[in-house]
Order: structure tokens, then sequence, then C-alpha cells
């Protein structure tokens, strides 16, 4: 089976010496109001996305915090001219769930919680005229009960809320509601766990046409579970798991970190980073597509391992001396429209304390043929750090496909420049270009300068993102990049 790994830039630049790069320019900017999310929603980015393009391509919304009271969803053209802006007050009690947009209408939903119980409420923004409609209560529970779910299909046309049903802290069921665009309700449903003993992480996300998948660890984090709950009335209910732990070689091996993904081709994939249950030391990664059409059967890809020579890879690209893999964690799961897949996982730790910088490193890059089988592997050696005020919302990456591409973005200081920097993956051989600058001249200093959730491509050359251009301005900018 081919690997092929390009690490070093002498390899890297020997390989795409004869590729002329692309040159970026800031084609506008306007100012940007926001305001940082304090307490947990800092560390947890319930919604990490909050610049959403429009499906034809004329603009985008988003949903700014501005203030200790609400925030705001507003929409903009292509050129970034101010279409609309309509307030979303937020209550005590009350914090941002979810942001998602279907044809007509964005979607604010918020959490409310106090001694009484817990709801979630639905705000509709219409997406032409900007009016904001009532809120919509969805679902309720106690307030002693886990905290209610919500999850929106990818297309922005399905919103399910959920709740758990829980005894001595395992959950032993789930009551759902499905929703349409126009928040009508469509159906209710209970999943029932009371005969899979004892699992983890349960999720359920549901796809465009109301299907709704639940997710589970099980058998003591050892084994990836799904099962698929039609749209509609079929009581027919497909379970589909796979076992991605065990005991190799006498080291107990168990799931430190998971994702599950519903991709554009409308299919559920997962990817499992596992690590031995003493150690911690990183093991390998495991990629799950299950398909519940015709059949209904899964393809496990065969595991990546981290070995000595995996180790020795990523000390050379990062310029470290690595003895062991940790702290690194999945980040997106991509498709290309040939059905390769990329898995891209991230190194990334806090320095210690409240207050202290957040640091996020390599970057771990895994690509998959159309038939499930991994056929490169690639390491993005960075080094960013944010300050607190940032939290994750200054670090890490942002990332799109574009046929058989996948463009990375991370902010950088790469030769005495603090910028945002674009490389570009081949989903095919894994190639990845050299980090081209974008010209910003993103400010690098201790204060808010860059805030990756507002990043989004309206298409192939086209950035929308918001950073702060000098030390010397405490402005926020939002700013449009085209790619030549």
């Amino acid at each position: 089976m081919l690997q092929r790994v390009l690490l070093t830039s002498l390899i890297s630049w020997t390989i795409l010496g004869s590729i002329a790069p692309a040159t970026a320019q800031k084609v506008k900017s306007t100012p940007f109001s926001y305001l940082p999310e304090q307490g947990a929603d800092r560390y947890d980015m319930r919604v990490p996305r909050k610049t959403l393009a429009l499906a034809d391509g004329s603009g985008f919304v988003i949903l700014a915090h501005q203030s200790a009271g609400g925030y705001a969803v507003e929409r903009y053209d292509a050129d970034l001219k101010k279409q609309w802006s309509t307030t979303i007050p937020v209550t005590p009690g009350e914090t941002l769930e979810a942001f998602g947009r279907g044809p007509q209408q964005a979607w604010v939903v918020l959490h409310h919680k106090d001694d009484n119980g817990q709801n979630l409420a639905v705000v509709p923004v219409n997406l032409q005229s900007g009016q904001r409609g009532p809120a919509k209560v969805v679902m309720t529970a106690a307030p002693r009960d886990r905290r209610l779910g919500v999850s929106i299909s990818p297309d922005g046309t399905r919103l399910l809320a959920f709740r758990y049903l829980t005894r001595e802290q395992q959950v032993k069921s789930i009551a759902a509601t499905l929703f349409d665009q126009n928040l009508a309700q469509q159906e209710e449903k209970a999943y029932d766990f009371r005969d899979q003993g004892d699992f983890f992480s349960p999720a359920v996300h549901v796809a465009n046409d109301g299907t709704q998948y639940v997710t589970l660890i099980s058998d003591g984090m050892k084994k990836l579970t799904v099962r698929r709950y039609p749209a509609g009335k079929s009581p027919e209910i497909k379970v589909l798991g796979v076992p991605v732990g065990g005991t190799f070689g006498g080291r107990p091996v168990t799931i430190r970190d998971a994702k599950f993904t519903v991709l554009n081709d409308g299919r559920l994939y997962a990817a499992a980073l596992c690590a031995d249950y003493a150690t911690g030391e990183y093991y390998s990664l495991k990629v799950v597509k299950y398909d519940f059409s015709g059949t209904g059967d899964m393809k496990f890809s065969p595991e990546f391992r981290f070995t000595p020579a995996y180790l020795t890879e990523v000390g050379k690209a990062s310029g470290l001396d690595v003895k062991r893999l940790d702290d690194i964690y999945l980040g997106e799961m991509l498709l290309t429209p040939e059905k390769q897949l990329v898995v891209v996982a991230e190194k990334h730790f806090e320095e210690g304390g409240s207050e202290a910088p957040v640091h996020a490193r390599e970057l771990h890059v895994f690509g998959y043929n159309e038939f499930g089988a991994p056929t490169w592997h690639s390491i993005v050696a960075k080094d960013q750090v944010a300050p607190a005020v940032d939290s994750y919302t200054g670090i890490g990456f942002r990332a799109a496909v574009f046929g058989g591409t996948v463009q990375l973005l991370t902010l950088e200081n790469i030769n005495k420049k603090s910028d945002l920097y674009l490389r570009r993956v081949n989903a095919q051989t894994g190639v990845v270009s050299a980090p081209e600058r974008l010209k910003l001249n993103v400010a690098d200093d201790q204060q808010l300068a860059y805030v990756k959730d507002f990043t989004a491509w309206l298409n192939e050359k086209t950035i929308i993102g918001v950073s702060r251009p000098s030390k010397k301005s405490a402005a926020l900018q939002l700013e449009k990049i085209v790619l030549k």
C-alpha cells in the first residue's frame, strides 16, 4: 500500500517547484463589532462556525456576540455591504446552543436554565427581510436532567431537539422531536438503550431527509456503534457497530477521541483516535463508513498505526524530539466529489491555568481513496499561540474542499510575518503546497487578533474572515480575500 509522506519543506518545495503559487488580495474590509465569549463557552465551542455562506453565492449571514445582553444576526452581500441586522436578546440563564441556516430562514437556538427547569428555544430570522420571528420552545426538561441537545441537518432544512432520560448518570433513552424549516413539528421518536449496558458520549445527528443517527461509544470505550432511525413511521431500526479498541500485544487500547459526521454523500462517517489505556500514548487512527442503504454494511478502513517511524516523521516536520503522541484531537472529515476522504487531526493544549496561552501545533492529515483504503498521510508543521482572551477561537485551522483539493487556513507567524496562511492539499496524493500569505498583516500581540469562528469560503477563491490588522488598532475588521 502506497504511503506518500511529505514532511520537510525541502521535499515540499522540490515537488511543488514547478507550480506557480497563487496570489491573494484583500479586496474589501469593514469594521466589525464582536465581544469574546466568557465562561465555559470559551472552551466548549458549541457554535464553532458563526459565518454561513448562502447557497446561491450571493453573500453570507453572521452571528455576532455584540454585547453581554445579546447577539446579532447580520446578512452581507458578496461585497461586504450589510443588508440587515437583527438583534437576538439573551436573558440571564440563557446561552447560545446552535446556529444554522436553511433556504428561507436562519436559526438561533438558545438554551435556558433556571430553578424551574430548562428548555431549548429557536429564534427564526427571515433571510430576505431580516425579520425575527417569535421564539419557539422545542424541548423542555427538569433542571437536574442532562443538558438538552439539538442537531441541525447539513442543508438546514431539519432541526432535531432531544433530551436524555437517565438512571444513575447512565442514559437509558432519548426522546427526540423533528421539525421542518418552518419549525412545524414533523414527528416524535424515542430511542431505547436499556439493552445496551454502559456506553459513553451518546449524540444525535439528523440528515437532510430527517433520518436520525444515534452514535455511541460502548464496550468500555472500545466500540463505535450507530443506530439509524428512518424518518416517518417506519419501525425499522438498524444497528451497526464495530470494535476499534481491544487488547493488542498485551496492551489495552481504548478510544481517546472520536468524531461522527454526516458528509455530503448522505452517509455517516466515523474516525477514532485510540490510545494505550494505561499510558495514554496514542496507538492508531481508525476510520469507518456506515452505509445503511441496501443490505446495510460498514466499510472499516485498515488502521493507521502510530509507529516509532511515524513519531520520527512528526519530529522531522515539527523540529521537536517526539517520544510519544498525545494531546491530538480530531478536527475535520472532508469528502471530495470523487469520494476521497480526508481526515485532519491537530495537536493543541493549554499551557496551564485559565489565563495562560493556548497552543496549537502540527496538523496530522490522512487520505483515503474511494474504496476506504488509506493511501497517504502528511504532517503540516505549525506553532500557534493564542492569548487567553482568544481561547480556541484564535488558533487551530479552518478547512474546505473544492473538487479534489482541500484548503487549510491557519493564523501563523512565518518569517516574522503574522498573517493568515493558506495551504492546498491534493486529496489524491497528499501533496501539500507551501503556505501562502493572505496579506492581512494580522496583529501579533496578546490582544484579540483573529476570530476563527467567522472564517468561511463563499467559493473556491473567496474567503471571508475577521481579524485585527495591526497592533495600533483595537478594532476588528470583517474582510473579503480573493485568491487570484
